[in-house]
C-alpha cells in the first residue's frame, strides 16, 4: 500500500496538469474494438490467429496440434502470440529465434519483415513487439526501439507490454522527452490493464529522469554507461566514437572551469584573505592542508579535497586514443590522476570506459 501510495503522489507530482489535459481531450464515445488500450480476451487473439494461419495456408492438422501446444503454455500472451503467428511465417520464427538468442550478433539496421507492406499488420506488430521485448532484455535498445516505432499500442494484444518496452529503450536512450511521454500512455490509457511490475517500474523511471541535469558529471556518467553498452555490443563505429568526443569535450570543459576557479582563488578573487585562510594559517580545529569542508560535497562537481585536482586537458583527449597502447603500469597511473578527488560513482564509471576502450580496441 506504501509502494501504491507513494507511486500516485511521484506520478501526480512528475505528470502534472498535463495529465488531467490529456484525459479530457480523449472522446468519450471512444470504441472498445481490438486495436484500443483495452485488456485483449486470448480467445479472441487465438481466432485472429486461426485466420491468419488459413491465410497463409497453414490450416492443417499438424498446424493445429503445434498452435494448441503453444496456447497451453504457462507464457505471456506477448510470446505466445508471436510464436503461433510464426507457424505462418518462416521469417518471422528466424527473426525471434535470432532477437532470443544471446549469442547471436545485435542488429545493426531495421529488419525489411517490419516495413514489408505485403505482411498483415496484425502480424507485422505482434511479432514485432515479441521482437522487441526480446533486444530490450538483451539491451539492444536501438533497433528495437525502431521496430517499435513501425506500428502503435493499439495494434497489438498488450498494449501496455507495448508502452512500457518503448520507455524503456528510450530511457536507457537517455531519450528524456520521449520516454515521459510513454510512461504518460502507459499510467493514464493502459492504466487498467498495465501490470504492478510495470507500474513500479514505470514510477522508478519518471523519478530517475526527473533528477537529470544537462552538462554535470551525472550526465556525464550516463553517457559513459550508453557508450560501454555499445562497446559490449561491438558497436564501436562512427556513433560511438562521436558520443565519445562528445563526453571527452564535456570533460574538458568542466577541468577547465575548476581550473580557473583553483587560478581566480590563488590569485585573490572573490576571497577577502587572497585565497589564505585568516591569519596566513589553517583553520583552528582543522588539519594542517587546510581540507575542511563546511558542507558536504555535491555530487554534480568534482570534490577537490582529494589532491590539487589539476589534470592537461591534452592528456585527456590523447588518453582515449593511446589506451589501448599504454602498458597496465601508465594506465593505472593515468587513472589515478584522473580520477583523484572524484566521487567513487563517477570514478567507477569513468573507469569502466576506459576498460572497455581496451576491449573494444582488442
Amino acid at each position: 500500500m506504501n509502494r501504491l501510495w507513494l507511486s500516485s503522489m511521484a506520478l501526480a507530482l512528475l505528470l502534472g496538469p498535463a495529465s488531467q489535459l490529456r484525459a479530457n481531450d480523449r472522446p468519450v464515445d471512444r470504441v472498445v474494438a481490438f486495436g484500443a488500450l483495452e485488456r485483449v480476451d486470448p480467445a479472441q487473439v487465438r481466432q485472429q490467429v486461426e485466420a491468419w494461419l488459413q491465410q497463409a495456408g497453414k490450416k492443417d492438422a499438424d498446424t493445429a496440434r503445434q498452435l494448441d501446444s503453444i496456447w497451453k503454455q504457462d507464457r505471456s500472451l506477448v510470446e505466445r502470440t508471436a510464436d503461433a503467428i510464426a507457424l505462418g511465417n518462416p521469417a518471422a520464427v528466424k527473426l525471434l529465434v535470432e532477437a532470443r538468442d544471446p549469442s547471436t550478433p545485435a542488429p545493426i539496421e531495421l529488419n525489411p519483415f517490419f516495413k514489408d507492406a505485403q505482411v498483415p499488420q496484425f502480424v507485422r506488430a505482434n511479432v514485432g513487439l515479441a521482437y522487441a521485448r526480446a533486444l530490450s532484455n538483451r539491451r539492444i535498445h536501438e533497433e528495437g526501439l525502431a521496430v517499435l516505432k513501425t506500428f502503435g499500442a493499439e495494434h497489438v494484444v498488450d498494449p501496455s507490454a507495448y508502452l512500457f518496452y518503448r520507455a524503456v529503450s528510450e530511457h536507457a536512450l537517455l531519450l528524456k522527452t520521449e520516454a515521459t511521454r510513454t510512461i504518460q500512455r502507459l499510467h493514464e490509457e493502459a492504466l487498467p490493464i498495465t501490470p504492478e511490475r510495470y507500474k513500479t517500474v514505470s514510477t522508478l523511471m519518471l523519478l530517475d529522469m526527473h533528477t537529470w541535469k544537462d552538462k554535470d558529471l551525472s550526465s556525464i556518467a550516463r553517457k559513459m554507461e550508453n557508450i560501454e553498452r555499445r562497446l559490449e555490443l561491438s558497436r564501436g563505429g562512427p556513433v560511438t566514437q562521436k558520443m565519445q568526443k562528445e563526453v571527452i569535450m564535456r570533460l574538458d570543459e568542466i577541468i577547465k572551469k575548476l581550473e580557473n576557479q583553483a587560478k581566480n582563488q590563488s590569485q585573490g578573487k572573490g576571497d577577502p584573505n587572497g585565497g589564505n585562510c585568516p591569519g596566513g594559517g589553517p583553520p583552528q580545529g582543522g588539519p594542517p592542508n587546510g581540507n575542511n569542508p563546511s558542507a558536504p560535497a555535491q555530487d554534480s562537481g568534482i570534490a577537490n579535497a582529494g589532491g590539487p585536482g589539476h589534470v592537461d586537458p591534452l592528456k585527456i583527449r590523447k588518453l582515449a586514443e593511446e589506451w589501448g597502447r599504454l602498458p597496465p603500469r601508465e594506465r593505472i597511473r593515468n587513472l589515478q590522476e584522473l580520477t583523484q578527488g572524484m566521487s567513487p560513482r563517477h570514478r567507477e564509471a569513468i573507469e569502466n570506459y576506459f576498460r572497455n576502450l581496451a576491449q573494444a580496441k582488442r
